[in-house]
């Protein structure tokens, strides 16, 4: 639809999105809901780990480690394989990107292994995020790089060696040019 009417309908959307933009910021002016973070609240969410491999910290796993772990904190969600159930699947879909049964899992689709640590260590048990420690995110990424046949079952993960790790899909995507 073109003309006036399609003008205003697109003049609408953007006054309801810029006033959905600035709510939060005005209902705690106003109302005084919320507050600010403090530095120290910040620094407890800035975590990020780059594909390089920065921003790792100290620590270290290994699969059979990982695999009591995930029993434990995981399997309930994922499946005891990482099959999926409740929650996403994690493993096996090697060979089907190309495909019209796809399976976008940590093994086929994943360029960066230092994504799927970061993704545990930030997001990971779902009711309880940021609780696990360093030597547990190691050791489940070891745990689920082993289950999509990433690393052997011996492999130690760490931060000198996670990004070292080849993702099957690594040549998958292309660089972002800013």
């Amino acid at each position: 639809m073109h003309g006036p009417e399609s003008t205003l309908k697109r003049a609408a959307l953007a006054a309801i999105l810029i006033a959905a933009a600035l709510a939060p910021a005005e209902a705690q002016q106003r109302y005084g809901l919320g507050q600010p973070l403090s530095e120290r609240e910040l620094a407890g969410w800035n975590i990020d780990v780059k594909p390089d491999g920065s921003g790792l910290p100290k620590g270290r796993g290994t699969a059979a480690i990982g695999a009591t772990l995930f029993a434990q904190q995981c399997a309930a969600c994922h499946g005891a394989r990482g099959e999926g159930t409740l929650a996403n699947k994690l493993a096996g879909g090697a060979g089907t990107l190309n495909t019209p049964a796809a399976q976008k899992t940590i093994g086929s689709y994943w360029p960066y292994a230092t994504t799927l640590f970061d993704y545990i260590r930030r997001a990971m048990p779902h009711n309880a995020p940021q609780s696990l420690k360093p030597d547990e995110v190691y050791a489940l990424t070891a745990y689920i790089l082993q289950l999509n046949g990433v690393v052997a079952a011996n492999t130690e993960i760490n931060q000198a060696t996670l990004p070292k790790v080849e993702m099957p899909n690594r040549q998958g995507f292309k660089p972002v040019i800013d």
